[in-house]
């Protein structure tokens, strides 16, 4: 079962890498970068409530009591609403590949607050391949990049997501993956379509075309494929584990910008891309011996 999660972040990891790509062009396309989150988090939300509906799923969803309604709801907001407006706003201004870069930070921030109110335990080789991973994710942006506004407003959702990180761990100890997923997305949606009501532009979103919804729907089935992949991977594994695997996606990002807008790879790019694949097997053969030896002593 671990292994199959590790399979699963690996998967979540390359979609998040084209995701953040795709979505690049996504709101540039649609233009305000309030309408696409809005729209895409709906249809994903719809497409959500109808794998809740079918019988397994809505049987589990039906008994939670209301404090565990109250933990989807919170979700909703940390999780599928505010950190959205702020990532995409932020994506509007900057380039995928430092909007992936700022968001594969999410490990760091994870690995601070899952220690303290997870208990989650580290050894020197996972402190060590962390490090490494820092020095490797920043090798693939170079030194020309700077914490500007944009930036701020990216981090600012890296941290809300990292927030979200540590409460989906321990909800999910009682809460379906898929119930979890659903109430992201659900009450993130409502959440959304509040507040373009509030700025008053809930309006526009009627008004996109064929062109434009095709790169929401785009955007949408990534997303859909994320947050399922990713909520059961978490079910599974230490979310330090969790957020260091995501961090695959910035080399994907950046080999996906490389291919279609540079048109050049630099040599830093190819050292951090390594780097980075070679932490994360140190991080994965670690949390491995971790796990082993933890068995050993429960046995004995």
């Amino acid at each position: 079962m671990k292994t199959k999660a590790l399979y699963l972040v690996l998967g979540t990891a390359i979609i998040s890498g084209i995701s953040i790509f795709i979505n690049k062009f996504a709101v540039t396309a649609i233009g305000n970068p309030f309408v696409l989150t809005t729209s895409k988090n709906i249809i994903v939300a719809l497409i959500l409530t109808l794998i809740v509906l079918t019988p397994l799923v809505w049987k589990k969803l039906k008994v939670l009591p209301k404090n565990d309604w109250l933990k989807l709801i919170l979700i909703g907001l940390i999780g599928g609403s505010i950190p959205f407006l702020l990532f995409f706003k932020g994506l509007s201004l900057s380039t995928s590949v430092n909007a992936g870069f700022i968001h594969k930070t999410l490990f760091i921030w994870v690995t601070l607050l899952a220690i303290p109110f997870l208990k989650e335990k580290l050894s020197k080789i996972q402190w060590l391949a962390l490090g490494v991973l820092l020095i490797g994710n920043y090798f693939l942006i170079g030194i020309k990049w700077s914490f500007a506004q944009a930036d701020i407003l990216i981090m600012a959702a890296t941290l809300f997501w990292a927030v979200e990180f540590v409460l989906a761990k321990h909800f999910l100890k009682t809460i379906d993956p898929k119930i979890i997923a659903w109430g992201r997305m659900f009450f993130g949606a409502i959440f959304l379509l509040g507040y373009m009501f509030y700025i008053g532009q809930a309006a526009t979103l009627l008004t996109l075309g064929a062109s434009q919804w095709g790169f929401v729907s785009l955007a949408a089935i990534f997303l859909l494929g994320y947050v399922l992949t990713w909520y059961h991977a978490l079910a599974k594994l230490p979310v330090t584990v969790v957020a260091s695997v995501l961090v695959i996606a910035s080399p994907i990002t950046t080999g996906l910008n490389s291919i279609f807008i540079t048109h050049k790879y630099s040599l830093n790019q190819l050292i951090g891309s390594l780097i980075i694949l070679a932490s994360i097997v140190m991080i994965s053969y670690a949390y491995n011996n971790l796990r082993q030896s933890e068995k050993t002593s429960e046995t004995v």
